[in-house]
């Protein structure tokens, strides 16, 4: 699907969007810097703790730019909202199962050139494809390494979280979040999938991404040039979360498919990524929290699409995940991202 959205879709979505701070387009010479590569125009708890058609608004796990200029927004409690994109107000719900009629643990969300949803589920864990109806249309094989133990070596609740196309939409990348039973801690895989002449995903290569200790990888996205950005996020009881923005590059990276263990070889080369900013350094813009954070603007945040782009900036906005606790926020994020950085 395009990456590139209107800037006028933007621009509305900052000054309609209930909670929203007054920086924006409206006041470009303001600028809210969290580093040299990102700036924050605002944020928005406009969907806390509300509901839709008798579905509960959150547990946004995953954000997706539709064709139509919608957003996708996916929680974990198996159903996909289609929302405003000026507003973030829900316009319809579609919940999702399984093949049996079992609800998912989903996660990751692309939607993919001809209006099809794929939707990862960390329970397997497992990649679907969707119809906008909700219809199983296809499911993506799986490595068996990547199976949560004791059928595969990855630990409940730690799998694909990730989900994105890389440019020209014939390759499909998911993230794990969390290392492999066996590997080093700090290191998770990306496993990607082909696009066959038919339509289908067969498994193509997989890559190590080294993680900052303590953290996991909740999100991803392909940028336009076939760089990532990498969330990476961790909690700490009584201290708040910590949630980082990476550009990664898998070009050059090894194949890791076939290396059971990582690393195993001095050789074998894993994915490079740039710190672009750590969150907690962003202004607060007024935000509050319910729960102890080191800076109130932060929450669970899980979710994260790209939705314009210029020459050299990227629109990215983010989600957090409220897991409907009454401490946690659903809260968006409208971030500018300056990919001129190089990964190293």
């Amino acid at each position: 699907m395009p990456l590139r959205t209107p800037l006028a879709l933007l621009t509305a979505a900052l000054t309609a969007a209930t909670c929203l701070t007054a920086a924006g387009p409206a006041q470009a010479h303001t600028r809210h810097d969290c580093s040299p590569a990102v700036s924050i125009d605002g944020y928005s708890d406009a969907l806390d703790k509300t509901t839709y058609e008798n579905t509960y608004v959150g547990n946004f796990s995953a954000l997706a730019m539709d064709r139509d200029g919608s957003l996708a927004a996916l929680s974990d409690r198996s159903s996909l909202f289609r929302l405003d994109a000026r507003t973030l107000k829900p316009r319809s719900v579609v919940p999702l199962t399984d093949e049996n009629g079992t609800a998912l643990d989903s996660e990751g969300l692309a939607v993919d050139r001809d209006g099809t949803r794929m939707v990862t589920s960390e329970t397997e864990p497992s990649v679907r494809r969707y119809s906008r109806t909700g219809r199983v249309l296809d499911r993506l094989p799986v490595p068996d390494a990547l199976r949560v133990s004791p059928a595969g070596r990855a630990r409940p609740n730690g799998t694909f979280e990730g989900l994105t196309l890389l440019p020209g939409g014939r390759t499909l990348l998911a993230s794990m979040e969390y290392a492999l039973s066996g590997d080093d801690s700090t290191i998770v895989r990306f496993q990607t999938w082909r696009r066959t002449p038919h339509g289908h995903f067969t498994l193509g290569a997989q890559y190590a991404y080294r993680t900052d200790p303590g953290l996991g990888v909740p999100e991803v996205q392909a940028t336009p040039d076939g760089r990532l950005l990498v969330l990476e996020r961790g909690f700490t009881s009584g201290v708040g979360n910590t949630v980082r923005l990476y550009l990664a590059d898998p070009r050059g990276a090894t194949d890791t498919s076939g290396i059971d263990t990582l690393p195993a070889r001095p050789e074998a080369r894993l994915i490079k990524k740039t710190l672009l900013t750590d969150l907690v350094t962003c202004p607060s813009l007024g935000a509050t929290a319910k729960q102890p954070q080191p800076n109130p603007l932060l929450d669970n945040i899980e979710a994260m699409t790209i939705t314009g782009r210029t020459k050299t900036t990227l629109k990215v906005l983010l989600a957090s995940d409220d897991n409907q606790n009454p401490t946690q926020t659903t809260r968006f994020y409208y971030l500018r991202v300056r990919t001129t950085t190089s990964s190293r």
